[in-house]
C-alpha cells in the first residue's frame, strides 16, 4: 500500500504553486472548471495552494509549456512563498519537465501525475495497488531523463508514491521488467474476475452499475440503496476500488449494483489503460445509472467528459438512467430547471426516501422484459424455480396437478434462461 502523505513529508503539508495554461479557443467556463478541478485535485492529494498563475495563449510553448514571461513570475512566485513543487494542468514532456526543473530549481508535477498520485493513495486492494503501480511505471519510462531533480529530491511527497524512487533509479530495464510482472499478475486477477463474471451469467444475475463524474456522489448512493458501508467522502476519487451489493428492487428482486472509479476530464490514459478490466464492470453491467451532480455549475460538460469515456470504454450504447443527485442542495433556479417535466431525468437526494424510492421504481422499470404466463407441472420444481429466477411472480395460481404464473420479465434474466421454459409459455 502506498505511503500516506504525512508519512513522507516532515514539517507539515507539502507547498505547491498551481499553474494553468489555457488556450484561446477554450471558454471562460472551460477554463473556470479546468482550473477549479486542479486546485480541488491538489486539495485531494494532500498539497496547500501557496498561489497560482495562469496564462491564456495560442498553443503551449515547446519548451516550456507557458511562456517565458510567466516562467520567470512562477520563480518569483516561489521565491516569495517558499513553496517547492510546481503542479501544471497539462501533461508535460520529459523535455519540458527537465527545462522548468533546471530554470525553477523546484519539483514539477503534472497534471496526470497528480491523478496518479492521488490514485497511490486511495487503492486498498491488491488489484487496485498493481494497476496503480502499473500506471506510474507506464507513465515515467518514457520519461525517466526528465526526472533528473525529482528523483534527488528525497523526503516522499507528491509524485513519489506508489513505486518510489528507487526504483525508477535501477533505470528502464528494470521498470520494464516489473512492468512485465504487473501486467501477469493483473492477468490472474483478471481470469479470476472474469470467472465470476461467468458464474454471474450462469445464474441470471442482473447488474447495475453507477457510473459518473468523481464526487457526484455515487457512493452515499450505493450505501442509502444497498445498506452498505463504502467511504464516501467529499473529495475526488474517494473511492478506487469497484464495490458491488445486493440491491432490493420493489418487486422483491434482486440485483448487484455496482459502483465504479468516478471519470473526470482527461483522465490520463495510462490509468484508462491500467484500470480496463475494472471498469469492463461497466460493458457487463445490463443497465448504467449515470450519477450527475445537480449543483454542479458545470454538470453539462461533466455529462459530456463521462459520455466520451464510456464511447472509449465500448460502453456508449448501453441502457442509462440518468440520475440528478444532490437536489436538496440545489439554488431556486437550478431546482426549477431540473424540475422541467421534458428532461427525462430522475432526480433524488440521497437523504430523501421518496426520490430514492422512485429511482428504484425507475429501475425495475428498465429492467422489466414485459410479461408472460407459464403453465408448470406442480411436480416440476425445477421450472418452478426457474420461473422465480427470470422476473417476479405477481400472480400465482393453482389446481393440484398445474401451477400458472404471471410473471414480470427481467431482461437480462429471461434471455438467458427463458429459452428453457419456453414450451410452458402461453399467450398473457
Amino acid at each position: 500500500m502506498a505511503k500516506s502523505f504525512h508519512d513522507t513529508v516532515e514539517g507539515g503539508a507539502e507547498q505547491a504553486i498551481l499553474v494553468g495554461l489555457h488556450e484561446s479557443r477554450e471558454s471562460k467556463e472551460e477554463q473556470d472548471m479546468s482550473f477549479a478541478e486542479l486546485e480541488k485535485l491538489a486539495e485531494t492529494s494532500g498539497v496547500v495552494v501557496a498561489g497560482a498563475v495562469r496564462q491564456t495563449r495560442e498553443a503551449p510553448d515547446p519548451k516550456w509549456l507557458i511562456g517565458k514571461g510567466k516562467v520567470k513570475e512562477l520563480l518569483e512566485l516561489l521565491h516569495e512563498t517558499g513553496a517547492t513543487t510546481v503542479i501544471f494542468d497539462r501533461k508535460l514532456s520529459g523535455a519540458q519537465v527537465r527545462n522548468l526543473e533546471e530554470a525553477l530549481d523546484a519539483k514539477i508535477i503534472d497534471r496526470t501525475q497528480l491523478i496518479l498520485d492521488i490514485f497511490a493513495q486511495r487503492a486498498r486492494t491488491r488489484e487496485g495497488i498493481l494497476q496503480v503501480e502499473l500506471a506510474q511505471l507506464s507513465y515515467l519510462l518514457p520519461r525517466l531523463s526528465g526526472q533528473g531533480k525529482n528523483l534527488s529530491r528525497l523526503g516522499g511527497g507528491i509524485g513519489t508514491r506508489g513505486p518510489g524512487e528507487t526504483k525508477l533509479e535501477t533505470g528502464r530495464r528494470h521498470i520494464r521488467r516489473r512492468i512485465a510482472e504487473l501486467k501477469e499478475q493483473l492477468a490472474e486477477v483478471k481470469s479470476h474476475r472474469t470467472l465470476l463474471r461467468d458464474r454471474r451469467k450462469k445464474s441470471g444475475a442482473v447488474q447495475v452499475a453507477l457510473v459518473g463524474y468523481t464526487n457526484a456522489g455515487k457512493s452515499t448512493l450505493l450505501n442509502r440503496l444497498t445498506r452498505a458501508d463504502t467511504l464516501a467522502e467529499n473529495k475526488l476519487f474517494a473511492t478506487l476500488d469497484p464495490l458491488s451489493r445486493a440491491l432490493r428492487l420493489p418487486g422483491g428482486r434482486e440485483v448487484v449494483l455496482t459502483d465504479t472509479v468516478g471519470f473526470i476530464r482527461n483522465l490520463p490514459h495510462d490509468l484508462v489503460a491500467a484500470f480496463r478490466s475494472t471498469l469492463e464492470e461497466v460493458n457487463e453491467a445490463d443497465l448504467l445509472l449515470h450519477v450527475v451532480d445537480a449543483t454542479s455549475p458545470v454538470r453539462l460538460e461533466q455529462m459530456a467528459v463521462v459520455d466520451r469515456v464510456l464511447e472509449e470504454l465500448g460502453a456508449g450504447g448501453k441502457d442509462r438512467i440518468t440520475v440528478f443527485n444532490k437536489i436538496d442542495a440545489c439554488e431556486p433556479e437550478e431546482a426549477a430547471w431540473l424540475a422541467d417535466p421534458h428532461h427525462p431525468y430522475v432526480r433524488v437526494s440521497a437523504f430523501d426516501e421518496t426520490s430514492l424510492n422512485v429511482l428504484l421504481e425507475r429501475i425495475e422499470d428498465e429492467l422489466s422484459g414485459g410479461t408472460a404466463v407459464y403453465r408448470i407441472p406442480a411436480d416440476r420444481g425445477d421450472l418452478i424455480a426457474l420461473v422465480h429466477r427470470i422476473g417476479t411472480v405477481t400472480e400465482e395460481e393453482s389446481d393440484g396437478e398445474t401451477m400458472v404464473y404471471r410473471v414480470r420479465l427481467d431482461k437480462r434474466a429471461h434471455e438467458t434462461l427463458g429459452h428453457r421454459l419456453k414450451p410452458f409459455e402461453r399467450k398473457s
